[in-house]
């Protein structure tokens, strides 16, 4: 029992010597930020938490992403318990529009040589706008390097950001008017320049060189003032895992949309030909998979709304032929949609053209086979009902009683003609008075 309870206790006290080595947590921040960027950075900061991290290395390479995405992040970072230092690492790296913000929520903000932040402006308001004629003179023409915006809904977007990323500047400390420039004119800077402007804390080589120089830094946490400890800290990179895999790959939009498509065409695979399963399961899955990517995504309703009236008016053709105008305002309709559907300017974050062109055709295709298979059921004879009696030829069965009984598709019919008729002739079906068929003699 004395030797079990010592192992015990050289077991816990390696387990403690392995955790103090690893007391710098390192989160990623690489590429556009989405929802599963928001949800890998938050499960990140909880488990650094648990762990009892000295700090967290949030090493930052984005061109910017989704405002709604960036905010979740921001709020994480702000409520967090372990001190957040942003670095924009490595060399070559930006920390672009969303990552701006980022860099100025972090207690630490740095920068490795040959990296840049800035371009804030939202993309709504940063899209490039149409030329005007310039003005004579005297007249009052623009200036060139204002940024005012042009509607009310745009001045609203722009001061709301400026706002947002003063008061990140103002509880860091750091410089609020250049951060007004980097989001009313798209103001970028080098990290040089950064650190001279007051933007940034420091800048490093690598990520070694930043815990050196770290090291006996105070950061206030809580309004309380802390001193970071740490020299000799092992780093403990906390890579993506197969949630935020997954996260990242139903939230992609021609993923997502792709999963709706499937979807509504298996629920009407399955509801045109029940008892399959197999389509209706599948069709339910994709669908709720596609409507959870779309709660998170910047989505126009309007687009959503345009691409379910289309599938609802190609199926409608499909069921209940038009001769091609419900089919055709369907896919038009459709097109427009899908078109529309991403409400936001971000290109990583828009349905790729030629999805969307694919998809069309693929749509067209499968109505073009309806309507080609409702046209030849059109065309063909009429097999169902008393009235494909009518043209065809029965032998004379029998004559009972001044009857005449003809055999016709294998069952006797009394029949009325104004021909004498033998046992022997053969007539020919011209009507069918109820259940009686009127014949004349085969010539």
């Amino acid at each position: 029992m004395k030797k079990c309870g010592l192992g015990l206790v050289v077991f816990a006290l390696l387990l403690l010597a392995a955790r103090a080595s690893a007391d710098v947590w390192s989160i990623d921040i690489n590429g556009a930020i989405g929802p599963a960027t928001a949800d890998h950075l938050s499960r990140g900061l909880q488990q650094a938490s648990e762990a009892n991290a000295e700090l967290v290395l949030l090493r930052i390479d984005t061109p910017g992403g989704l405002d709604l995405s960036m905010r979740e992040m921001i709020k994480e970072i702000l409520a967090s318990d372990v001190p957040v230092v942003g670095f924009v690492a490595p060399s070559g790296a930006r920390a672009a529009s969303a990552g701006t913000y980022l860099l100025y929520a972090t207690h630490i903000a740095a920068m490795a040589p040959g990296t840049n932040l800035g371009a804030a402006t939202p993309v709504q308001i940063g899209a490039p706008r149409l030329p005007s004629v310039p003005k004579p003179e005297g007249q009052g023409a623009p200036d060139e390097t204002s940024a005012e915006p042009a509607t009310a809904m745009e001045r609203k977007i722009i001061n709301d950001a400026v706002a947002y990323i003063q008061s990140l500047a103002q509880l860091r400390q750091r410089n609020a008017e250049w951060a007004e420039l980097a989001v009313r004119q798209g103001a970028s800077l080098s990290a040089e320049d950064a650190l001279a402007a007051g933007v940034i804390d420091l800048v490093a080589d690598s990520d070694a060189t930043l815990l050196n120089r770290l090291h006996g830094r105070p950061v206030v946490m809580d309004g309380a003032e802390r001193m970071l400890r740490t020299e000799g800290l092992a780093i403990q990179h906390y890579a993506v895992d197969w949630r935020s895999e997954f996260l990242s790959v139903i939230t992609n939009p021609n993923v997502a949309y792709i999963l709706m498509l499937v979807g509504v065409y298996g629920l009407i695979i399955e509801f045109y030909n029940p008892g399959i399963g197999v389509p209706g399961v599948l069709g339910a899955v994709c669908l709720l998979l596609a409507m959870y990517a779309f709660q998170v995504l910047p989505i126009s309703y309007a687009g959503l709304g345009l691409i379910l009236l289309g599938l609802a008016l190609m199926t409608a053709e499909a069921f209940a032929p038009s001769f091609g105008i419900l089919g055709l305002g369907g896919i038009a309709a459709f097109i427009v949609g899908s078109v529309m559907l991403m409400d936001t300017q971000l290109p990583a974050y828009q349905i790729a053209l030629p999805v969307i062109l694919a998809l069309a055709v693929f749509s067209v295709g499968v109505l073009a086979v309806a309507l080609g298979l409702v046209v030849r059921a059109r065309k063909q004879s009429v097999v169902t009902g008393v009235a494909h009696l009518v043209g065809a030829i029965a032998p004379v069965e029998a004559l009972a009683d001044g009857v005449v009984w003809v055999r016709l598709d294998g069952e006797l019919w009394e029949a009325r003609s104004d021909d004498v008729l033998a046992e022997t002739d053969s007539v020919i079906v011209e009507a069918v008075d109820e259940l009686t068929l009127l014949v004349k003699k085969q010539g």
